[in-house]
C-alpha cells in the first residue's frame, strides 16, 4: 500500500493552507519544515539586500538549518513538497529538506504558492538535492480549491 507525505516550508501561512488542503483531499500525512531559527518579518523583506532570505537567496550554497524530521521516511512514496516561490525558485531551505533524506525510488512533486510569480527555474534549482524521481510540479496563485488541488494530485499518480 502506497502512501503519501506532503512537507511544506510556509513563510506567511499561505502555502500551510494550500499544503493542509492537499493533503486533505488526498488523505495524505503533513509535514511542515520549520527552519530551526524561524524568519522574522525583517527576514523575509526581499526589498532589504541585507535581509536573510535574500542573502540565503543570492548563495546557492546556503541551507539554512531545519528542525525536526520526517519520522520513517521510508514508509513514504509518493513526497509533495511545496513552498513559496522566492526569486523565481524554491527557498535554500527546501534544498535543505530534499538533501537530508535519501529519496530514491520516490517520486516528488513539488506545488508552489505565490503572489503572481511563475515556477521559474524551480526544477532546475532543486534537481541536485533531490535523490528521488523528481517530477514536474504546479503553482497556485490565490486561494485554489479543494476540489482543483485533488484533481490536480490524482493527475500526478
Amino acid at each position: 500500500m502506497s502512501k503519501t507525505l506532503v512537507a511544506y516550508f510556509s513563510a506567511t501561512g499561505t502555502t500551510a493552507r494550500a499544503a493542509e488542503r492537499l493533503a486533505k483531499a488526498i488523505g495524505a500525512d503533513l509535514h511542515e519544515i520549520r527552519p530551526k531559527v524561524p524568519y522574522t518579518k525583517k527576514d523575509l523583506d526581499w526589498t532589504d539586500p541585507r535581509s536573510r532570505s535574500t542573502l540565503e537567496m543570492k548563495d546557492k550554497s546556503s541551507r539554512p538549518e531545519i528542525e525536526g524530521r520526517v519520522a520513517n521516511m521510508d514508509q513514504y512514496d509518493t513526497i509533495y513538497v511545496g513552498f513559496p516561490i522566492w526569486w523565481y525558485v524554491a527557498p535554500t531551505i527546501i534544498n535543505t529538506f530534499l538533501e537530508s533524506y535519501d529519496l530514491s525510488g520516490k517520486t516528488v512533486i513539488p506545488f508552489a504558492t505565490s503572489g503572481g510569480s511563475s515556477m521559474g527555474k524551480t526544477l532546475e534549482g532543486l534537481k541536485g538535492s533531490c535523490s528521488g524521481d523528481l517530477r514536474p510540479g504546479k503553482m497556485w496563485i490565490g486561494n485554489v480549491p479543494e476540489e482543483s488541488i485533488r484533481l490536480w494530485a490524482e493527475s500526478k499518480k
